[in-house]
């Protein structure tokens, strides 16, 4: 009789490990089908895809959550709101912002991030999330989650 339980345990056991595989290939198929798709908007929407090319490349050279960055902006608007409307791993995608998203959208949201800073000489992913934390309204928790996760994607 024991041995029946031991049995019954093992095979337990077994079927919750492949149930959390089975999950966890689950969120890698959708970070993978989000890496393949990321932005793709920019590149297939006319209005995205004009003023982006026409006017991007300014901010490259002008320090993220500066005044004059934000000015620059105004010229990205319509493309932005635009960008927002197709790309549920920004908040203003979501009624209720950061509140409204998965995971997944915050994997790619950081991600995004991440690359943003890299398009930039003075960017730096620390800094942006103060921005963005204060800008979107995120909570210490999921900062400090977010914050923990820079690693994993720093070179």
């Amino acid at each position: 009789m024991v041995e029946d339980e031991h049995k019954l345990a093992h095979f337990d056991t077994w079927n919750h490990i492949h149930e959390v595989r089975k999950n966890i290939s689950k969120i890698c198929m959708a970070l993978n089908d989000r890496a393949l798709r990321h932005d793709l908007s920019k590149m297939m929407d006319h209005i995205e895809c004009a003023i982006f090319a026409e006017h991007a490349k300014n901010l490259q050279h002008i320090e993220y959550g500066s005044e004059e960055y934000d000015l620059n902006l105004e010229k990205l608007k319509p493309a932005i709101q635009q960008h927002h409307k197709h790309n549920r791993h920004h908040p203003e995608f979501h009624k209720n912002g950061i509140n409204g998203m998965t995971l997944v959208d915050i994997v790619e949201m950081v991600c995004d991030w991440k690359a943003a800073t890299l398009r930039n000489k003075k960017g730096n992913i620390y800094k942006s999330l103060a921005i963005q934390k204060e800008r979107f309204g995120i909570d210490d928790q999921l900062c400090d989650i977010i914050r923990n996760t820079i690693p994993l994607i720093e070179d």
